[in-house]
């Protein structure tokens, strides 16, 4: 049964608390999240806010993965608000290669206008962001309410953080940020399993808000995926203790199962 959030533990309460905190403040940081303020600021040689966040986050992922994801995005807020309307498990698998489609393109327009303008002249983090605040005018408020129902309108219609899996353009960042870590052997946050307590149950698959195998993630020894978040969900709702967050590099493969193979 998946637990309600009266009975989630402590640091799934603290979790939720932050990811709607974050989701209430999204109008005073909109701009240091947006794709599109990036674009402009390339076209003028001007590194903007949400270039400075996305790049924070490029290098936080080598060592917490997608800690932003579970714990800080207002994305994950707006994500828990639709869960109260439909907290099914997003079903749509491949589509998590649709942010690829988005990502890519949008990174070459970036590099190319910022190639035009002749690079990069001025650092200048509160870009269009009059006095800190992002939404600032009545104008501002249709990009406010589109990013909104765009984020809580995938939700409701196809699941649990669906806006998450197919259009977020800050997922990639981290991604490949958790990648170079895996490549590397670096210690970093990590999600590590004892598959010889784990009962089966998939209370930990039932839970998860990104609808990923837990359970057979379990199997392996740690539980890495390109949309795992963690969050620690799995962690808490396990009664066997069977995973727990700690600070640990990325094993060697054991035998008969390849890192690779717990990637979609």
């Amino acid at each position: 049964m998946t637990r309600t959030p009266r009975q989630a533990p402590l640091r799934q309460r603290l979790r939720l608390a932050l990811v709607l905190l974050s989701f209430l403040a999204f109008p005073l940081t909109l701009n240091f999240l947006s794709p599109y303020l990036i674009v402009v600021g390339a076209g003028q040689g001007v590194i903007t806010g949400s270039f400075i966040l996305f790049g924070v986050l490029f290098v936080a992922s080598l060592f917490v993965g997608r800690l932003w994801c579970g714990w800080l995005c207002p994305g994950a807020g707006m994500a828990q608000v639709a869960t109260w309307v439909n907290d099914a498990p997003f079903q749509a698998k491949r589509a998590d290669r649709i942010k690829w489609v988005i990502w890519t393109p949008w990174i070459l327009l970036i590099a190319g206008l910022a190639f035009s303008a002749g690079g990069y002249r001025l650092v200048d983090p509160l870009f269009q962001t009059e006095g800190g605040i992002s939404v600032s005018e009545p104008s501002r408020y249709v990009v406010y309410f589109a990013v909104l129902a765009l984020f809580v309108g995938l939700a409701i219609a196809f699941g649990r953080r669906a806006g998450c899996h197919t259009v977020c353009w800050m997922a990639p960042f981290m991604i490949l940020g958790r990648s170079v870590r895996n490549r590397l052997g670096l210690p970093a946050l990590q999600l590590v399993t004892t598959p010889e307590t784990c009962s089966r149950c998939r209370t930990c698959t039932i839970n998860c808000p990104m609808s990923l195998p837990v359970d057979e993630l379990v199997q392996t020894g740690r539980i890495e995926h390109p949309e795992c978040i963690l969050c620690t969900t799995c962690a808490d709702g396990c009664r066997k203790g069977t995973i727990v967050l700690t600070v640990a590099r990325p094993p060697v493969d054991r035998p008969g199962f390849s890192s690779s193979s717990a990637k979609p």
